[in-house]
């Protein structure tokens, strides 16, 4: 799913070519204000070996649940081209081009790999790569297309060769269009439907190998975070603090990103364009954070250098309460709503609403391989909460022309409640201080 960091990421575009949609906040180039790493940057260290990757048995099992759950919504196989659902169920990275490319699961039969017969060999490859990702990869069939043939009558041919010659089809959600409209009329008899049922019904639920990745990304990003913190200085750009944290992610061996807002446009949720410094007494948003072995973290952390102002304690301690109220709302069985509806009251309660006119946005989002997936804590969202189910919990109140907080953790849904990756922050001056 799109992300902050998706936006963050493309901001050279949106300088450099006034005409492109403005799509991010982040400068191009590398910074040349770094001359010397800070020290507590410099302490940083590698901890790549912490990470320990996804297994094949594993990645076995998702296979097989997939097969269920295509069972339960009436579904005779999934489709997905390329991205992430793609390196969930088979470690297969591959890049989305114009020329159609598919691993399909069929709900009975063993699964296959549609491409064009020059990527056979690459393929191949990847099929029988030590250690091995692909589950099945033995009893896998590779289809093969030539330029002037039709890859989608190939995949109505291979469907019919597992069994499947009238039915629906689950296509995975981020498929481009014209791969979703050619595998819809691949055969007047198959029906090309949604295959979120599946790949979401897969992927929401974390296993334990997976929440250990996200525990890492979380715990590595407070960490870049803290030492960041301790290098600022008064007149720095927001800038030089992002690319502070761009090399703090280099040294642990983990890449990842933080948009930095300074006083007015903090006020902004995903922030401004425009070039800011540090001043004392200001509020500084940080934002984002890292992927380790596929596995995403995002978090925000909101401070002041020197002291902080009533109003901006106050504003503070509010979002504060309305975090803490909805990580307590996050139990197994409860709607996703619930947990936006917590955090909302507390923010309405204290003078802050009524409903978006200063929290202005959800108050989150699952995440996982994508920093933003499925479900989302939203108002409408009847969707139960399941044990295992991750999600940011990100209450903000955003004053424009003046200043916004935002304190962003990560959490894994439990029967209690929600029990968050990392602490939260403590005040706006000790913003890492321990509880």
């Amino acid at each position: 799913m799109p992300s902050r960091r998706t936006f963050l990421f493309a901001a050279s575009a949106a300088v450099a070519a006034p005409s492109l949609p403005v799509q991010a906040q982040r400068p191009s180039g590398p910074s040349t204000e770094i001359k010397q790493l800070p020290p507590a940057i410099a302490a940083l260290s590698n901890r790549r070996a912490e990470a320990v990757p996804i297994t094949l048995e594993e990645r076995e099992h998702r296979v097989e649940r997939a097969r269920e759950l295509l069972s339960n919504s009436k579904l005779d196989a999934l489709v997905i081209c390329t991205g992430t659902s793609l390196t969930y169920f088979t470690g297969l990275r591959w890049g989305q081009s114009e020329r159609f490319f598919a691993w399909v699961l069929p709900a009975k039969r063993n699964p296959f790999v549609v491409c064009p017969v020059f990527e056979e060999g690459r393929v191949r490859e990847r099929m029988e790569a030590k250690p091995a990702t692909l589950p099945q990869a033995s009893v896998t069939k590779v289809y093969t297309w030539n330029e002037d043939e039709s890859p989608y009558t190939l995949l109505a041919k291979a469907l019919k060769e597992a069994g499947i010659t009238a039915g629906r089809i689950g296509v995975e959600e981020r498929t481009q269009f014209a791969f979703a409209d050619g595998i819809g009329h691949a055969s007047p008899t198959l029906t090309a439907v949604s295959g979120t049922p599946v790949t979401a019904g897969c992927r929401a639920v974390k296993s334990p190998a997976e929440l250990a990745l996200m525990r890492l990304a979380n715990d590595n990003t407070l960490k870049v975070y803290e030492a960041a913190w301790k290098s600022l200085e008064p007149g720095m750009t927001n800038r030089h603090v992002s690319d502070l944290i761009g090399v703090a992610y280099e040294r642990t061996g983990f890449p990842g990103y933080a948009s930095c807002q300074v006083a007015e446009y903090s006020a902004l949720p995903h922030g401004s364009l425009q070039p800011q410094v540090i001043r004392e007494g200001q509020i500084i948003l940080l934002d984002d954070g890292c992927t380790v072995e596929g596995y995403e973290s995002d978090i925000s952390r909101s401070f002041v250098l020197g002291k902080a102002t009533d109003k901006q304690k106050k504003v503070f301690d509010i979002v504060h309460k309305a975090q803490a109220a909805a990580l307590a709302a996050g139990k197994a069985g409860v709607p996703c709503h619930a947990v936006d509806d917590a955090a909302r009251k507390v923010i309405t309660d204290a003078g802050f609403g009524p409903d978006y006119k200063h929290f202005t946005h959800r108050l989150g989002h699952g995440i996982g391989m994508d920093g933003h997936e499925w479900p989302y804590l939203v108002r409408g969202n009847d969707l139960p909460l399941e044990s295992g189910m991750t999600f940011s919990d990100e209450p903000g109140i955003y004053i424009v022309g003046e200043f916004g907080i935002r304190l962003e953790d990560d959490w894994v849904v439990t029967p209690s409640g929600g029990d968050m990756f990392t602490p939260q922050s403590p005040s706006l001056e000790q913003p890492f201080a321990k509880a």
